[in-house]
């Protein structure tokens, strides 16, 4: 590792930056760095300005990644070398707004009736019953769940604070039902191979498997739960919907 790589890797560490935050503007740099074959201290302004023609006319990527890229260039100009020519002149692009795709009430429970495997069915229904974010629910422990006040303490959120969030009656009985079977201990919704919790890739291909079987046409991730469960109001869901069956009990 080079001594720049240390110090951005440090000024970051210093800021309490994610280990996620982290990798990926020090990638980002590298890969600046590498398109130019050049230190990222040797290049200017007009180096950055010509990465982001590139980027955008050429490799034709996401404006998400893009700003995000440039956000990894600013902080390692501004924090990690202390320059002091305009960086914060770069300009972020502007991203179109679009509505979220959200999910039917019925569209939810096709969805989660669908899902045989009664960890992954009840993982999708934390998901829609709290509103939470794939990387909140795979850090979940089962001391989070607090029945006695009906309450979920999510840990570290966006922006590293912690919160509680409504714990819904059904949503309760389910968790019971899951832990009565499969028993988990420390992480709520852990791996089989690992016994660490589910990385939000293997809960991203719950999800896809789960579209395919409910047959459903709209886009489905985690964050559609998470949507739906805003436009939604935390309505409680019906009982009398499928969610556990006898094979469950």
């Amino acid at each position: 590792m080079t001594r720049l790589r240390q110090r951005m890797i440090e000024e970051m560490q210093i800021r309490n930056y994610s280990s996620n935050t982290i990798n990926n503007y020090v990638f980002h740099v590298a890969q600046f760095a590498k398109h130019f074959g050049k230190s990222p201290d040797l290049l200017g302004p007009e180096d950055v300005r010509q990465y982001q023609l590139f980027l955008l006319r050429e490799k034709k990527i996401a404006l998400s990644t893009m700003n995000q890229r440039i956000a990894a260039l600013r902080f390692f100009y501004k924090e990690t070398l202390g320059q002091d020519w305009g960086i914060d002149g770069l300009r972020y692009p502007r991203r179109p707004k679009r509505l979220p795709t959200v999910l039917s009430k019925e569209e939810v429970f096709r969805v989660l009736a669908a899902v045989r495997n009664l960890k992954h069915r009840t993982a999708l229904m934390t998901l829609y019953s709290t509103g939470i974010r794939v990387s909140e629910l795979s850090r979940l422990q089962v001391s989070d769940i607090d029945s006695k006040r009906m309450v979920i303490r999510v840990h570290q959120g966006k922006g590293k604070k912690d919160r509680y969030v409504p714990l819904l009656p059904t949503l309760l009985t389910m968790l019971r039902v899951y832990w009565k079977k499969y028993r988990p201990r420390g992480a709520l919704f852990p791996s089989q191979l690992t016994r660490s919790s589910l990385s939000t890739g293997a809960i991203m291909k719950v999800c896809a498997e789960a579209r395919r079987k409910a047959k459903l046409s709209k886009r489905l991730t985690p964050h559609t739960f998470r949507h739906s469960f805003a436009t939604h109001l935390q309505l409680p869901l019906q009982e009398e919907v499928p969610f556990l069956s006898q094979r469950d009990l």
